[in-house]
C-alpha cells in the first residue's frame, strides 16, 4: 500500500493503491456489492470504499496486510453467523483471507440483507414523519 499522507477521494483511487493482484479482488468484490444494490451510491467514509443507501451506510471494505475485511454492521453480521464460519469473524466485520477465493454469494446475500434493512428503516422513519407532521395540524 502507498502512503496515506493523500486522502483518498474516490473508490478508484482507493483501489489503485495496491497491487494488481488485490486490486482484482477489491474489484471483484465491489462489483458484487453494485449487482447486488444497484441503487447504492459510492463514496469513501473513514477511509475505506462504502456503499451507501437511503441516506445511510450499507457495507464497507477495505484492504489489510492478509485480507480484505467486509463491514457490513452488527446486523449484517449475525444474520450470517452460520455462514460465516470459516471466516475470523467479529460484531461488524468478517475477513476473507487473500489465499482463499471471495465468497460472492455469501456477500451478495449480506448485501441483500443489508439493503432490505436500510430501506425498512427508511421507511419507518418517514412514517414517522407524516404522523408527527399529521399530530402536529
Amino acid at each position: 500500500m502507498k502512503d496515506n499522507k493523500n486522502i483518498i477521494k474516490t473508490i478508484d483511487e482507493y483501489i489503485s493503491q495496491f497491487p494488481a493482484e488485490i486490486q482484482e479482488k477489491l474489484q471483484s468484490l465491489r462489483n458484487v456489492i453494485k449487482e447486488s444494490a444497484p441503487d447504492a451510491e459510492e463514496k469513501i467514509s473513514y477511509q475505506m470504499p462504502t456503499f451507501t443507501l437511503c441516506g445511510k451506510n450499507l457495507v464497507h471494505f477495505a484492504a489489510h496486510k492478509n485480507h480484505i475485511g467486509f463491514y457490513p454492521r452488527d446486523t449484517g453480521i449475525s444474520a450470517f453467523e452460520s455462514k460465516l464460519t470459516e471466516y475470523k469473524w467479529s460484531k461488524g466485520a468478517v475477513q476473507f483471507p487473500y489465499n482463499k477465493p471471495l465468497p460472492f454469494n455469501l456477500i451478495s446475500e449480506i448485501v441483500k440483507f443489508r439493503v432490505s434493512e436500510n430501506i425498512k428503516e427508511a421507511e419507518s422513519k418517514l412514517k414517522k414523519r407524516k404522523k408527527q407532521k399529521e399530530e402536529t395540524y
